[in-house]
């Protein structure tokens, strides 16, 4: 059987594979190709910005098309087909017969009709090439727009923003961005969160002239106004590849698009079309999760079988510039039938839809902006019927009563529930293979593909891995890494009992091979925690995480900063004069930071012990801006001098800084001390707060800023200051103790069975009877505290480690360029 394939795009390529599944059936495989490259993702082609190269993105190299014998001809695209002869004909000239052909040529951009879209500086967004292009044209450019604010135009907006592009405009026709995802309150949501990052969105704006000579000088809109910009990149949407279709006579669509039937046939029984040039029950699919099932309809009929394409779930969920966004089911439905229950968090910027059921028994369909964890049990909730809770509002807000709906959980959905819907992977399906043996999220994917595509269903894999493992009474062990068979909570008890000091040490006697990426920062924190010695004592030093072996972060360009300890954002005249100083005879730029203290930029590597050195004269010491540590204690003024102030918060923030200084944990831990409910010092927003009240101090924790904000906890309220310090020692310990690596206190809490009550059992009622031993391990910790900074300084040692060359110390890194910034400097981009 000689089947010729047209396109190698993804899934062109996913027909490819799932054909060579079929064993037992010979085939003689032809792909021709319009790229000069084999397929790759285009799902992720945004990353290509952010690092990763052509060939990461690449879905197989050309040497597995020759292994799997699949004739591939790249940069050849067909140019006639020959119904009759039942041939194709290349650009090159190769004639081709074909038992079944398979159109899978894509779409193109889709580029509107406006005067000018030829002119330099004006490209698309579709293809490596097209990002290349771009890429090499954006060092000439300072303020571009982009004509499209659907999904793949704030990809495009994103692009520009990496490329270092920050005055970046969308430009949107429709009143809203993202209209076929989002409605107007979700849109408002994300609109809000892309300002802040330099996105200028302007909806209900048509765009009808490109100005300019040769070169884009500006964009003329419907109203006669014009914005000025000297690049434009159009991703506007698609439109499919039917021109070869059209050409041989086969059935088009009106606007566009090859029909085809639920086999997938067009018009001619020897011709099939899938992916986005396929018009089915006038539908196009732009997703690539809907070609993919298509090839495996393809697959299976050419094979025997007899399956057919019914349509498919358009269910996203998205990351756009840091932002999640999701829709699912019917988003929009509004009928009297239907009820519907919203979320809405402008703060936050959240914004959370569900259309249920008149009956309050099923979800319809929803919208979420701004967080998105809970997608991928909506949508299990949604495509497989399962009765909602009592209080449907519950699965977006969370149960307020304590309890919780197992049914609605993992093990309530049924065994056909499409958990992976890019490879049409079942909860069925991967519990099996579960049960065969494949016990881990990797070895699911290498078994069944599940989670190989957009990634999205990777959480609930690890869920289904979790949940099997437990029905079968299998202990479930979190393990570091491969080269360490315990959790981290397990190796730091054996380090301690067994008195491990370096990290070789631990490698040696609870590990085996070499360490890696993961165990070895992890395994430095674990000693830092236990033993609060100097990080970079020979033996530990190399295991640190980048920043902790230069003390300091490194920053873009290759400098570091220097951020001095300022406990409560407490300073005094004479110790600004000396900052101001230093940063000034070092040339540094200087910045207020959001936790009360004052960062310096642009340091040499060789300057830094020097720096250090006249900062420690002046009293300062190592704020740990650089560890996974305690960073600051931000405080209001308090009642020393506001008249709200009910005690005395600076002094008391002072207090807790000092005690917790240079605390190694699992994260970095933020703190902050309000002198009353108006919570100037944002106390609910830290890993542990303090808010002060009419009878002492309310101790708030686990809260976090961030990607994704969390309020902290209340944990015990009306504490005089011994018995808040108290608990904080025992709530800190116990965190450092108990929780993964890299974990903040929020993300460790929510995982913790029980809950705020569970901790509060630990810390306040003390029902593991281990709170004397968590306050004097924490006393141990406070006693044997030393500045990091000021041992460098006192170790000729220790500096030889900060001179960039090792034959020339004072030499300094000749690659370090700055620019001015507003009289202080910044650094140069990377070309």
């Amino acid at each position: 059987m000689k089947i010729v394939i047209i396109g190698n795009g993804m899934v062109g390529y996913k027909l490819c594979e799932k054909l060579l599944e079929k064993k037992g059936h010979g085939f003689e495989i032809l792909v021709f190709g319009e790229e000069t490259r084999p397929a790759y993702d285009r799902v992720h082609l945004s990353d290509y910005y952010s690092g990763k190269t052509a060939d990461d993105l690449s879905l197989a190299p050309s040497q597995w098309y020759h292994d799997n014998n699949i004739q591939l001809y790249l940069g050849d695209p067909v140019r006639h087909i020959d119904r009759e002869t039942k041939t194709v004909c290349s650009h090159n000239g190769i004639l081709a017969p074909y038992d079944y052909l398979i159109l899978a040529t894509g779409s193109s951009a889709f580029v509107p009709l406006i005067p000018g879209v030829e002119k330099e500086g004006v490209f698309v967004y579709r293809t490596i090439e097209d990002l290349e292009m771009i890429s090499s044209f954006a060092p000439k450019a300072k303020k571009a727009a982009v004509i499209g604010g659907g999904l793949l135009g704030l990809e495009a907006a994103k692009a520009m923003l990496d490329l270092g592009i920050t005055d970046t405009h969308v430009i949107e026709f429709a009143p809203r961005l993202m209209p076929r995802q989002v409605d107007d309150a979700g849109s408002n949501i994300l609109r809000n969160k892309l300002g802040p990052l330099g996105l200028k969105v302007h909806t209900n704006t048509n765009t009808t002239e490109i100005l300019g000579d040769n070169s884009i000088r500006a964009l003329q809109f419907a109203d006669n106004s014009i914005l000025e910009v000297d690049m434009l990149v159009i991703s506007a949407g698609i439109k499919p590849r039917d021109e070869l279709a059209r050409g041989c006579g086969l059935e088009t669509g009106t606007h566009g698009g090859i029909v085809v039937n639920d086999q997938l046939q067009t018009s001619d029984e020897n011709i099939f079309a899938i992916g986005e040039c396929a018009l089915h029950n006038n539908m196009i699919y732009g997703l690539v999760a809907p070609g993919y099932e298509m090839a495996d309809v393809i697959a299976s009929n050419l094979t025997g079988g007899n399956k057919i394409f019914t349509g498919f779930d358009m269910s996203t969920k998205l990351k756009l510039i840091g932002v999640d966004v999701a829709s699912f089911g019917d988003p929009f439905i509004q009928t009297n039938d239907t009820r519907t229950v919203v979320f809405e968090d402008t703060r936050k910027g959240i914004y959370k839809r569900i259309n249920i059921s008149e009956d309050g028994k099923h979800l319809l369909g929803g919208i979420l902006v701004g967080e998105a964890e809970s997608y991928n049990m909506l949508l299990q909730t949604c495509k497989n019927k399962i009765v909602l809770p009592p209080n449907p509002e519950d699965i977006i807000l969370g149960s307020r009563g304590g309890e919780s709906d197992g049914a609605a959980g993992i093990a309530g959905l049924p065994d056909e529930a499409l958990i992976c819907s890019c490879e049409s992977v079942s909860k069925g399906a991967i519990c099996a293979v579960v049960n065969e043996g494949c016990e881990s999220v990797d070895a699911i994917k290498k078994c069944t593909k599940a989670g190989t595509g957009c990634g999205g269903c990777v959480p609930m894999l690890k869920d289904l891995v979790n949940h099997t493992l437990k029905s079968q009474g299998k202990y479930i062990r979190n393990v570091l890494c491969e080269h360490f068979s315990y959790s981290r909570q397990e190796l730091y008890d054996l380090v301690k009992v067994k008195e491990l000091k370096f990290y070789d040490d631990v490698l040696d006697v609870l590990g085996h091979g070499d360490g890696c990426e993961i165990c070895k920062p992890a395994i430095a924190s674990i000693l830092a925690s236990l033993w609060n010695e100097m990080i970079l004592k020979k033996g530990n030093d190399t295991a640190q995480d980048s920043n902790d072996r230069y003390l300091a972060n490194i920053q873009k360009g290759g400098t570091y900063s220097v951020v001095p300890r300022i406990p409560g954002g407490e300073i005094t005249p004479e110790k600004l004069i000396v900052i101001g100083q230093i940063a000034k005879k070092y040339n540094l730029y200087t910045k207020i930071t959001g936790g009360q203290r004052i960062d310096m930029f642009g340091a040499h590597l060789n300057d830094l012990p020097a720096i250090w050195e006249e900062l420690i004269e002046a009293g300062f010491e190592s704020g740990h801006a650089y560890g996974k540590a305690l960073r600051t204690v931000k405080s209001c003024v308090g009642s020393t001098w506001c008249r709200f102030g009910l005690h005395d918060s600076v002094s008391f923030a002072i207090r807790v800084e000092q005690r917790y200084r240079g605390l190694r944990a699992p994260h970095k831990i933020k703190s902050a001390v309000s002198g009353c409910i108006r919570e100037c010092a944002e106390a609910q927003s830290k890993d542990f707060g303090i808010i002060a009240t009419e009878k002492g101090w309310n101790l708030y924790v686990c809260g976090n800023g961030g990607s994704k904000p969390q309020h902290a906890l209340l944990l015990a309220q009306d504490l005089d200051d011994e018995t808040c310090i108290k608990y904080i020692d025992r709530f800190l310990m116990f965190y450092i103790k108990t929780a993964d690596p890299l974990s903040r206190t929020a993300t460790w809490l929510n995982k913790m069975e029980g809950g705020i009550d569970y901790l509060r059992n630990v810390v306040v009622n003390d029902s593991l009877g281990l709170a004397g031993q968590f306050e004097e391990e924490m006393q141990s910790l406070v006693d044997h505290y030393k500045c990091e900074w000021k041992e460098v300084v006192e170790s000729p040692e220790m500096r030889k480690r900060f001179n960039h060359f090792v034959n020339a110390p004072e030499e300094k890194d000749p690659t370090v360029k700055f620019e001015p910034l507003r009289e202080q400097k910044r650094a140069a981009e990377w070309k």
